[in-house]
């Protein structure tokens, strides 16, 4: 039977998890997840344990932070002046947002931080700092 290999066009359903169990996304309800192997199109700790898989093949892959989206970085995170922040603009903890960079890049953030006087802006991926767990199956190669 073939097996996957490096550059492989696959096709996955997945299942992420956190340490605690709590399921942060799933190609559930959804069709499977295609993409090219080795080439950078999802995390590199994922990505290495396919090589050798065959269609139909599960397996569970336990990937530490440092091959996922790293440790979250407290450079990142800006206190900005409430007033700073137009009115319109749901400030919830946990509220994902975009801003604009001096440059015009756009840039999503997380509100970390909420007081009377200002609000603090994470920019780290939400799975920073994340060990991660995916339960996979190989759905098809080529």
């Amino acid at each position: 039977m073939t097996k996957v290999k490096t550059g492989d066009t696959v096709r996955i359903h997945y299942r992420g998890t956190l340490k605690d169990g709590t399921e942060f996304d799933s190609s559930e309800g959804r069709g499977p997840l295609e993409f090219e192997v080795g080439s950078g199109q999802i995390i590199p700790g994922l990505d290495k344990a396919l090589p050798g898989m065959e269609v139909g093949e599960k397996k569970t892959v336990e990937v530490p932070m440092a091959e996922a989206y790293g440790e979250a970085n407290p450079a990142t995170r800006h206190t900005v002046p409430r007033a700073h922040i137009p009115p319109d603009i749901p400030l919830e903890v946990g509220t994902r947002l975009q801003m604009q960079s001096r440059d015009g890049q756009v840039i999503a953030v997380t509100v970390a931080e909420v007081t009377d006087d200002a609000v603090t802006l994470d920019a780290n991926h939400p799975l920073a700092g994340q060990d991660l767990t995916f339960d996979i199956e190989l759905v098809s190669i080529g």
